[in-house]
């Protein structure tokens, strides 16, 4: 399915990765969680200010995926320093996010998405990548599991009034 493919998002793309951003959370997890929390939430961690912060960080990077040249969903990969937990810092990298809209999902697509993750990381030299995935989120960690990545940990994270559980998974490269 080479008909995927990633554009690195700059900070002139922030409004439309905003937008993305949001539509994709609330995909994902509108139903499962108050309005409240999500609305918080999304004011806050994917807010404008916010994401240009992470666009600049020197250690994470955003693509765009698009599929027959349509915005399908977006991928945010963190190295070294802008991982969220320390997990083998040098050797492995994380997938904070990888998202498609609705329309592009169940075709195949979040496979070949991964595919591309893990491509970049070992381009850069590293041998592990690990993802967080929250313990309700019952397809995505069939999808993981399918693809060979283990639990090996947890973690919270908090959506504004509700403290949740991730498991961490990982992958030798």
């Amino acid at each position: 399915m080479s008909l995927l493919e990633l554009i690195p998002v700059s900070i002139d793309d922030v409004k439309l990765l905003r937008k993305l951003s949001v539509q994709t959370f609330i995909e994902t997890f509108g139903a499962q969680n108050t309005e409240a929390d999500i609305q918080e939430y999304l004011n806050n961690q994917m807010s404008t200010s916010q994401l240009k912060k992470e666009l600049a960080h020197v250690h994470s990077n955003f693509y765009f995926a698009y599929y027959k040249d349509r915005l399908a969903g977006y991928l945010k990969l963190n190295f070294e320093l802008a991982q969220r937990e320390t997990v083998g810092t040098g050797t492995a990298f994380e997938v904070e996010r990888i998202y498609l809209l609705k329309d592009f999902q169940r075709q195949g697509l979040g496979k070949v998405l991964f595919k591309k993750a893990v491509a970049l990381g070992k381009e850069k030299g590293y041998r592990k990548l690990w993802l967080g995935v929250w313990e309700h989120n019952t397809s995505a960690l069939a999808f993981y599991k399918k693809l060979g990545l283990t639990v090996f940990d947890k973690h919270t994270f908090v959506l504004c009034s509700d403290s949740q559980t991730d498991l961490m998974l990982k992958l030798d490269l």
